[in-house]
């Protein structure tokens, strides 16, 4: 039976709104049928697992068997040493499940790293876009002989390096930066490690 797509055409959704959500969830569906045959186990095995019917379960198995072993419920059969067989038998089931939670796991961040990509390449665009739109919008300006801020429109047209932006944020975090290297003053331009020159990002940016 085919699952039915969670979002439907119209109902005050824009078209291209509702085309982009279908296009990524269709995109998700194809990833799960091309993932590996132990992928898809971990993953079903991991759903079970945080579900509350394997909850109740465990209760019901595990407090009946201590129940019975500590003859609180009496059985004609002698189980002998049960309780550390109860015990062995728990320590391997939470060995297995955490190996299926960590195979899932590292799946799924996989996935975020791809969608953190996705958004750092749109961002990228949108800047390089919005920049060369604000030239135009400075051109524009100049010949119909509107006066604006000539500091602000050429900080507003500068690109961003994401690499320099990537190099700040660690000198601000102090921890990501090189040993005794700590976070440059407040105002204070950023200089490339390689070159030494003056940082051409932007200062609301580097802010």
């Amino acid at each position: 039976m085919q699952r039915q797509d969670p979002v439907p055409p119209g109902d005050g959704i824009k078209e291209q709104l509702t085309s982009n959500i279908l296009r990524l969830v269709r995109r998700r569906r194809e990833e799960d049928a091309r993932a590996s045959p132990s992928d898809r186990i971990a993953g079903a095995i991991t759903r079970v697992a945080g579900s509350m019917t394997f909850i109740v379960l465990h209760i019901v198995f595990y407090g009946g068997l201590l129940l019975v072993l500590t003859d609180l419920i009496p059985v004609p059969v002698a189980f002998g040493d049960g309780l550390g067989l109860i015990g062995s038998v728990a320590s391997t089931e939470a060995i297995f499940l955490s190996l299926f939670v960590l195979m899932n796991q590292r799946r799924e961040e996989q996935r975020a790293d791809s969608r953190a990509d996705f958004t750092l390449h749109v961002s990228l665009l949108t800047e390089d876009e919005l920049t060369k739109l604000a030239t135009v919008i400075h051109r524009m300006a100049e010949k119909l002989g509107v006066e604006i801020d000539q500091q602000a429109a050429d900080e507003v047209e500068k690109n961003v390096d994401p690499e320099q932006v990537l190099d700040a944020l660690e000198n601000v975090a102090g921890d990501g930066g090189a040993p005794g290297h700590g976070a440059p003053p407040h105002g204070a331009p950023h200089h490339d490690a390689g070159t030494g020159t003056a940082s051409a990002m932007k200062s609301s940016t580097a802010e």
